[in-house]
């Protein structure tokens, strides 16, 4: 990690590479010197610096009061799952098998039976589940888990893949079938909130084809976000589980005409990686772009000042950050340590929406001059206005940043019929890809293997056509959104 000592007179080098010419690396920057996170001692995870926690912190929030609004309630349930618990339902241990974490000792003994690191909760809730639910009075059974899961990925990359991540994991049981898809649309729809409304991440809904579905369940629909190296990313998924698990697990309820009947099943989920999405999308070559609604810091105010109007200033500074905290979550940089410059850039780089600079000539002048971080705007504000001018900046902030994110995903998509062209843009530009494919499993393996692109959903709204399969040439009803995926 870098250090900054004895640089108090000058702006801060900036450590951030261009993020046009190496995406990766320009992410890496820009995760470091924004003091999101740091690498740990264990391969493949890593620490949640204040900064970046802040921001898990605000999605958590927003997201946690969606969830509540339909009705789920939170819980906790032990990170330690049997094993015999997980091969309860075969497909579902075999989809995760590869990415088990597994604790074979404790207290110094070998155990009687090896405990699996919890890579998702479906076993260990619906043992539970089996014992709260006996009659439809019972039904719907709505719990979410605020919880950290360990599946022991090869190749890491931080919030966007990590040995250990930090998600919700919201699960449902429901006397019928129809009750049981309502729900999955539901919260599909609310973390499509969550990146409209809060990361300013447009993105496409849709479900996922049998071969990218979730290992044990009926049917997966996701949400989509295009990155802009044209790379999707899988951001939040809804499963509707059917009767798999509860048949497994003895999951059943005695309906109103005393039958035995299996409950259905739901669960869904949203991780940190939203976050690396957010870095993604946003960021730009002086470093992170938050936009305001996930922001936490909204406005920093800096004090430019000179010995001789220091008390003044400083005193200015203070009286209006407490007069905008009222509306607005707001930091006042009076650290002495630092230049004005050195401040600049170290809260450019972390985001910040808007800049505060307050000197001598604003006071003489009553006024602040206001700079926006997404364009680097300046504008001379009469303090008289300054609250109702900060409100429009900073809604207009957030529904620029969702415009940006769905032009880019816009012109990055692309309605192809020829294969040729299909390889030609997954070896260039990538993005996504509309095409037509049959539903055979055996072209979906193919084009993944021939291109590294896979099926990412067939969004909701797709209308059925006479097409040809993009690989095969047999007929296909549907354009399906493919991908070179993270």
């Amino acid at each position: 990690m870098l250090q900054f000592f004895g640089m108090t007179n000058q702006r801060k080098k900036r450590q951030i590479p261009n993020k046009a010419k190496d995406l990766s690396e320009w992410y890496l920057a820009v995760v470091r010197e924004a003091k999101l996170a740091d690498y740990a001692p264990v391969r493949g995870t890593m620490v949640f610096r204040p900064w970046g926690y802040a921001l898990w912190e605000n999605l958590q929030k927003y997201l946690d009061d969606l969830i509540k609004e339909m009705g789920v309630e939170n819980a906790y349930f032990p990170i330690f799952i049997p094993m015999s618990l997980l091969e309860k339902e075969e497909s579902h241990v075999e989809g995760f098998s590869p990415e088990l974490a597994v604790v074979t000792h404790g207290g110094g003994e070998r155990l009687k039976e090896a405990l699996a690191v919890r890579p998702t909760s479906e076993t260990i809730m619906y043992t539970m589940f089996s014992k709260w639910i006996s009659g439809w009075r019972d039904l719907p059974l709505k719990i979410n888990q605020w919880a950290n899961v360990v599946r022991w990925e090869k190749r890491t990359f931080p919030f966007l893949r990590t040995a250990e991540f930090l998600w919700q994991e919201g699960h449902t049981a429901h006397a019928t079938h129809e009750e049981a898809k309502a729900q999955v649309y539901l919260a599909l729809e609310a973390y499509k909130k969550v990146f409209f409304e809060q990361l300013a991440v447009w993105g496409v809904t849709g479900w996922k084809s049998e071969s990218e579905k979730f290992a044990g369940g009926l049917k997966t629909t996701s949400f989509e976000a295009l990155m802009p190296d044209g790379k999707a990313l899988q951001a939040a998924t809804s499963h509707d589980l059917g009767q798999n698990f509860s048949r497994a697990f003895e999951v059943s309820f005695q309906d109103k005409e005393g039958k035995k009947k299996y409950v259905w099943q739901t669960s869904w989920g949203l991780s940190t990686r939203a976050l690396g999405g957010l870095i993604m999308v946003h960021g730009d070559d002086q470093g992170l772009f938050l936009p305001p609604k996930i922001a936490p810091i909204q406005i920093v105010i800096i004090p430019i000042y000179q010995d001789k109007n220091k008390k003044i200033v400083l005193t200015a500074a203070k009286n209006l950050a407490l007069e905008l905290k009222q509306q607005f979550k707001v930091k006042l940089d009076d650290r002495e340590s630092y230049s004005p410059g050195w401040k600049f850039n170290d809260w450019e780089i972390k985001g910040v929406p808007l800049r505060i600079e307050i000197g001598p000539k604003d006071l003489e002048k009553n006024q602040v001059v206001v700079v926006r971080r997404d364009n680097f705007d300046k504008l001379a504000v009469a303090r008289v206005e300054l609250e109702e001018v900060i409100k429009k900046l900073l809604a207009k902030q957030q529904k620029e940043a969702l415009e940006k994110s769905k032009k880019m995903t816009q012109e990055k998509t692309h309605l192809v019929d020829s294969y040729d062209r299909f390889k030609q843009i997954m070896d260039g530009e990538r993005g996504f890809i509309k095409a037509f494919w049959c539903g055979n499993p055996e072209c979906e393996t193919k084009i993944k293997a021939e291109t590294k692109a896979t099926t990412r959903c067939l969004p909701f709204d797709s209308k059925e056509e006479n097409g040809h399969c993009i690989y095969c040439g047999k007929p296909a009803k549907y354009r399906w959104y493919f991908a070179q995926a993270y």
